[in-house]
């Protein structure tokens, strides 16, 4: 919004303010979210959107904006809300954002006043609902077309619909204050009537997310132009309520049956955004994409990040790549809203871990990690664990590949991070489990990779599994137990033979041998223990494996 003073410190207050109270409020609204998997983070979403805005107005270094020009400020500002937009959520914040922008460039010399914010308004909420294929009331549009609505009506009724060049900045941010106060009322009711246009919001008893938190946006807004610290909760209530479920409602957004959540930035010219969204829809579901000609923002839900990606070869540069797992975020809901004497505190650094079978997966799950699921060939793809350093709760994190195949990917993921990632190159599931132990959630991430790294060198490993074809050399048949030891074949016939020389090999200096047994392992627990080395301990797990009968690790 423009000043009398032509500076733009006040612009910056009220954009700060409104950043600062989305993000009090960020867990609240991600909490929010019921689509089960659509965008479990729309607080996320959101702050990342507002805080793309903050820092370009923070690069502009507070020049007068007659230096900088309005047109010139509007479009850095919509670049950067669309460039930082993840997600649904995000994605139509930044269309909000570059409506109204666009508007208030289109009047030089005007200063913003009840006309030119009802104007505002009004392109801003055309400009989110031209955004969205399909779109479905009881959202955010709703929010936003709801707060045009009333200051269009307001208008009439306003003392002072416009102000003149002698204007002070104290009046004119008590009348701004006072129209937006209008119409964050607005907004609350659509935010109130969310549930009976959406069941699923009435069956969950809470409002739509990213309804309330643009809510929680214009709410900072108020509050900086009056001078307060926080907003009057008068003007903000809250999001949660019990509801009964309604006779019938209003077309809906359906939950996608699609797991990663994928946006990126495609740069280039003469893009044509539109041209994309039907092979975009061929992959997915919630297809979003927006922008100009130069640059556009891409949304979609997939099971497949990297075709999505590929729908852009040749057309332009893919950048900002953020994939995130919507079921990882759906149980991490899930686990925040469980009851508990008091919310844990998101730790520093976190540890990601690719496995493989029910036993293993928690076991890593019960030590603190993330879990990427590996499948029955340990070999998920860069995007998978890129969602999965997205997902973890942590600042940063720690990647534990857990084989060979999977470390390329695991580097490659960390380097497209915008979250620090550091990847200790973890060959066997085994070897991730025991090195483990060193970790420290309180300690950087640089710490914990070099202490994790470094209690992996002491290991010793090794495993039995069933041969799938026989020896060229005669030595064993297919079908039969091959034993190895540090990827070496070391033993083979016989699966109780073929057990106890392995644990014999990796355990002759050992105290300790770590055993998981494998989903169709031949031998039980009982008869493993009776051929472990005389002197050393076992500690025994079933892990559910699909390829191992044993993975085997010696300390």
């Amino acid at each position: 919004m423009s000043v009398p003073d032509q500076s733009l410190v006040r612009f910056r207050k009220v954009v700060a303010a409104s950043l600062a109270e989305l993000e009090s409020r960020r867990r609240e609204v991600n909490d929010l979210n019921v689509f089960p998997v659509a965008d479990g983070d729309t607080g996320d979403n959101m702050t990342m959107t507002m805080r793309a805005v903050l820092d370009e107005l923070d690069g502009l270094d507070g020049a007068p904006i007659d230096v900088i020009g309005r047109e010139e400020l509007v479009s850095a500002v919509a670049r950067a809300a669309l460039l930082g937009a993840r997600g649904n959520s995000g994605v139509i914040l930044s269309q909000i954002v570059r409506g109204a922008a666009e508007e208030l460039a289109s009047r030089p010399g005007e200063l913003v006043d009840p006309v030119l914010v009802s104007a505002a308004f009004a392109r801003a909420a055309d400009a989110a609902y031209d955004s969205v294929r399909n779109p479905a009331e009881g959202t955010m549009l709703s929010a936003v077309r709801a707060m045009a609505h009333r200051v269009a009506h307001d208008i009439a009724h306003i003392d002072t619909p416009r102000l003149g060049p002698d204007a002070t900045p104290a009046e004119q941010d008590e009348l701004i204050a006072e129209v937006l106060e209008r119409a964050l009322d607005a907004a609350n009711e659509a935010v109130a009537r969310g549930p009976d246009q959406l069941a699923v919001l009435k069956e969950a008893g809470v409002v739509d997310a990213g309804a309330y938190g643009l809510t929680v946006i214009i709410a900072g807004v108020v509050a900086a132009l009056r001078g307060r610290e926080e907003p009057d909760l008068a003007h903000q209530p809250p999001p949660q309520r019990t509801v009964e479920p309604p006779p019938g409602h209003l077309p809906e957004h359906e939950s996608s049956s699609f797991r990663f959540c994928t946006n990126f930035a495609v740069t280039g010219n003469s893009l044509e955004g539109g041209s994309f969204v039907s092979r975009l829809e061929a992959l997915g579901d919630s297809v979003l994409v927006v922008g100009d000609e130069r640059t556009i923002r891409v949304h979609v839900h997939t099971d497949e990040p990297e075709s999505a990606v590929a729908v852009f070869e040749g057309a332009g540069t893919v950048s900002r790549l953020d994939v995130a797992d919507m079921a990882e975020q759906v149980r991490q809901r899930s686990a925040r809203l469980a009851p508990a004497t008091s919310p844990a505190k998101p730790p520093a650094c976190a540890v990601v871990a690719v496995a493989s079978g029910p036993g293993i997966t928690q076991l890593f799950r019960s030590l603190g990690a993330s879990v990427v699921e590996g499948g029955q060939t340990m070999n998920p793809s860069t995007y998978e664990l890129l969602a999965g350093i997205h997902a973890a709760e942590a600042a940063a994190v720690v990647v534990l590949p857990n084989s060979a195949n999977v470390i390329m990917a695991a580097e490659r993921a960390a380097e497209m991070s915008e979250k620090p990632a550091r990847v200790v190159p973890t060959r066997a599931q085994q070897e991730g489990l025991s090195a483990l132990l060193a970790f420290d959630p309180t300690r950087s991430c640089a710490e914990n990779a070099d202490a994790v790294a470094a209690a992996a060198g002491g290991l010793a490993l090794g495993g039995v599994a069933r041969s799938a074809r026989p020896d060229p050399q005669g030595r064993f048949g297919e079908g039969d137990a091959v034993g190895y030891s540090g990827g070496e074949l070391v033993s083979w016939g016989d699966p109780a033979d073929t057990l106890r020389r392995t644990m014999a090999g990796i355990g002759a200096e050992a105290e300790l041998i770590t055993c998981i047994a494998g989903e169709s392992a031949p031998l039980d627990r009982k008869a493993v223990e009776g051929l472990v080395p005389e002197g050393v301990e076992l500690e025994y797990h079933d892990g559910g494996q699909p390829a191992w009968w044993w993975l085997l690790c010696a300390e």
